[in-house]
């Protein structure tokens, strides 16, 4: 038999020494590996992003189109597969996803959820009026109100006894302006429930606001009749005194009469009750290439009480004070003649427009005053052609 060995009794230092070479040796070990970098996690950066992907941690829905996680999409077909649910099944996870939609505010998802859930058969009448009634009350978040309205009497209509459905309609009927429907809804929620004071409120609401409607569709009736018995009135006196307009359709359309003068587009010829007209009047001064304006001139008032009026008050611009109504001479332009024609003062604004050469432009009557015998008259008379000049 062979004898034992005595076993070595290691020092403290060689016990040292034998635990540094074996850090060394497991160093080396280590370094001697295939360094690869783990590319299989999150990203430091974005790992909040990527965890809020995963079906566990997200806090909302994905949004149509967006890019969903494997897991994700397996859980969405699992979730909507026709072959792994039934209609009722399928119907009901639409019903739950158009009530979460609901709750975060997201109206027209959830108008599509129901409109999903709608698509499929289920045989109680109670639960399609739900359907019907939810996506009601989503379009009429979004002010959809014929749609919620419809959606609102298809519920109604499986399901009679439908109190929520019943008082949509009646809000979508109020909102419409459709008051005999609205106050015919107020009276049967009523009926069934005399306390209802929201319903005492809305059917006194739309009783107001009919009654306000008819007086204000009264009112514009009998302003656009006025309209009209002004319209025709001016229409028979312009006639009547052979007015001539450059645009043909004057008489047939007021737009046509409407000067395009910013001082006077909110004044065309007017006719009162006594058949009297009043005109827009332009009065240009070549000399300083500036205007006045008469916004309704009577035409019962002579060209020389118009003059007076004019130069009542110096103009800022008439330095010599030359401008007075005996010293300047007045005309009107025939623009499609291209002449000119000295108006008599002594005239009316009416005897003026009833002239066999006197044509009003864009509904306005336009006159040009000068100094008598001055050079601006004559350089004026140069340039228009003058057909005889007589001194009034």
């Amino acid at each position: 038999m062979e004898e034992k060995q005595p076993k070595k009794v290691l020092s403290e230092q060689e016990r040292l020494e034998l635990a540094a070479q074996l850090d060394k040796d497991l160093d080396a070990f280590i370094s001697s590996l295939e360094k690869k970098r783990y590319t299989e996690g999150w990203p430091e950066d974005r790992w909040e992003e990527e965890m809020a992907k995963h079906p566990f941690f997200m806090q909302k829905s994905p949004e149509p189109g967006e890019e969903l996680s494997p897991l994700m999409e397996g859980l969405q077909q699992l979730k909507y597969d026709p072959q792994e649910n039934t209609e009722q099944e399928l119907a009901d996870t639409y019903k739950e996803d158009g009530k979460f939609y609901m709750q975060h505010r997201k109206f027209r998802m959830a108008v599509l959820s129901y409109t999903e859930a709608l698509r499929y058969k289920v045989g109680d009448a109670a639960y399609k009026a739900i359907l019907y009634n939810n996506r009601s009350a989503a379009n009429y978040m979004l002010k959809n109100y014929r749609t919620s309205l419809q959606d609102a009497q298809k519920a109604l209509e499986l399901n009679p006894d439908y109190d929520k459905a019943r008082w949509r309609a009646a809000q979508c009927a109020s909102a419409l302006d459709r008051f005999e429907l609205c106050v015919e809804l107020c009276d049967t929620i009523l009926q069934r429930d005399p306390t209802n004071t929201a319903a005492v409120e809305m059917r006194k609401a739309c009783l107001a606001k009919k009654a306000t409607q008819q007086r204000d569709s009264r009112k514009e009736a009998r302003q656009e009749r006025e309209k009209q018995e002004r319209w025709d009135r001016l229409v028979t006196e312009l006639k009547k005194r052979m007015v001539k307009f450059e645009e043909r359709k004057a008489l047939d359309d007021e737009r046509f009469l409407r000067p395009r003068l910013a001082p006077l587009e909110d004044f065309m010829v007017s006719c009162d009750e006594n058949g009297v007209l009043s005109w827009p009047v332009v009065f240009c001064y070549p000399e300083f290439q500036t205007t006045d304006f008469q916004q309704q001139l009577l035409e019962t008032t002579t060209m020389q009480d118009v003059l007076e009026q004019l130069f009542e008050e110096p103009l800022e611009c008439d330095k010599a004070g030359l401008y007075r109504a005996k010293k300047v001479n007045v005309y009107y332009e025939n623009r499609i003649l291209g002449l000119a024609y000295l108006v008599d003062k002594s005239k009316t604004i009416r005897e003026i427009v009833a002239e066999r050469t006197f044509v009003a432009f864009q509904g306005t009557l336009t006159f040009y005053i000068l100094v008598k015998g001055s050079k601006q008259e004559e350089s004026f008379i140069t340039q228009t052609r003058i057909p005889l000049k007589i001194e009034y």
